[in-house]
């Protein structure tokens, strides 16, 4: 009974309260705003929306970095569906049952959706719903697979990604690879060793999962996991336990000449400003002088930097300093400067660790 239970129980966690409200609302939303738009075309629905779209805005909404709901397969998976459904109703004969019919439209639109790479789930509902809702007298033109079947589904996911900049979610999931540090076609260190988007598509399609997941959700959620064991490894440390505490750090009043004095004396990378009352006040990068002018104050030069409290765990530390451009992590105390990490620290700390477990020779 326990087997039959879990099985057929909840397959996934219970979402955040917040992520399920924006979800409800921005599907709310673009349906309002779609419909609106296509009861002004010719041969719509009356209402402007096709029943299918309601699938189509849960995907965008609350799966947003699904394969199933990116633009490709929502567009065109909608629009190979319909026309699968209307060469249906063109080509079979009349006689045949309408639900024979339904369902091998619905067969034709899976089988599209696979040639063209664009499954989508509410593709099959377009199918079956254009079919069940036709006059076999006079079926809809090929025309209608474009409007208003292609016209919605471009719009819901136009208002999607308005929503989702909103919001502030990335929407299409799919963006370009970010580039190197180095503006060069090398991934970064860290990333060297790791398995590549081929061998993550590779696993995905071994395990039957690439309609699931992408290769990109899989390879964040690896990263994630990989600085969690490492952190997990190195035993709970913390930014305390690493960070510089000695900070060398100017004035915002400082001037390029002074800063470039400053990073020649030490041989730092980066260097923090901190205000007269012991507060951060922006980090500076040796390559932000290049072409400054020696006079320039150290507050034009400044960037805005993610900080972190003294006891942030190594697991928050690992992913700041890998996955953006800033070479130092200012560790802050109630608006106090109270330390630095920087990259150079997390090597030397993996390569203590590493000696520290190297086997002894005689």
């Amino acid at each position: 009974m326990k087997t039959v239970l879990r099985a057929l129980g909840p397959a996934m966690p219970r979402p955040a309260t917040g992520d399920s409200a924006r979800a409800a609302l921005g599907a709310a939303l673009i349906l309002l705003i779609t419909g609106l738009l296509l009861g002004h075309l010719p041969g719509a629905p009356a209402a402007g929306l096709i029943a299918p779209f309601g699938a189509t805005a849960f995907l965008i909404c609350v799966v947003p970095n699904s394969p199933l709901a990116q633009p490709w397969s929502v567009v065109i998976g909608s629009v190979v569906s319909a026309m699968a459904a209307l060469a249906a109703l063109w080509l079979l004969p009349a006689s045949l049952p309408p639900l024979a019919i339904a369902g091998l439209a619905v067969a034709l639109a899976i089988l599209a959706m696979h040639a063209s790479r664009s499954m989508h789930p509410p593709g099959g509902a377009v199918a079956l719903v254009i079919v069940l809702s036709a006059d076999p007298a006079a079926p809809p033109s090929l025309l209608y697979a474009l409007s208003p079947v292609g016209d919605g589904a471009a719009l819901l996911v136009l208002c999607g990604y308005l929503w989702h900049r909103l919001s502030g979610r990335t929407y299409p999931f799919r963006q370009p690879p970010v580039q190197s540090p180095n503006l060069t076609a090398d991934p970064t260190a860290d990333r060297r060793l790791g398995l590549r988007p081929e061998d993550l598509q590779t696993i995905l399609t071994r395990l039957r999962l690439s309609p699931n997941l992408g290769p990109e959700d899989l390879g964040r959620a690896l990263e994630v996991a990989e600085a969690e064991a490492t952190a997990r490894h190195l035993g709970g440390l913390t930014a305390a336990d690493i960070m510089s505490r000695d900070v060398v750090a100017l004035p915002p009043e400082a001037t390029a000449h002074e800063l470039a004095q400053a990073f020649r004396h030490h041989g730092f990378n980066t260097l923090p400003l901190r205000d007269a009352k012991g507060g951060f006040a922006g980090l500076i990068h040796d390559r932000d002088l290049i072409e400054a002018d020696p006079d320039q104050p150290a507050t034009a030069l400044a960037q805005p930097a993610v900080t972190q409290p003294p006891e942030a765990q190594l697991a928050e530390i690992l992913p700041l300093l890998l996955d953006t451009r800033q070479q130092s992590l200012p560790i802050v105390d109630q608006g106090q400067l109270v330390g630095i990490v920087t990259r150079s620290d997390l090597v030397a700390l993996l390569a203590a660790k590493i000696r520290s477990q190297a086997p002894e020779t005689a």
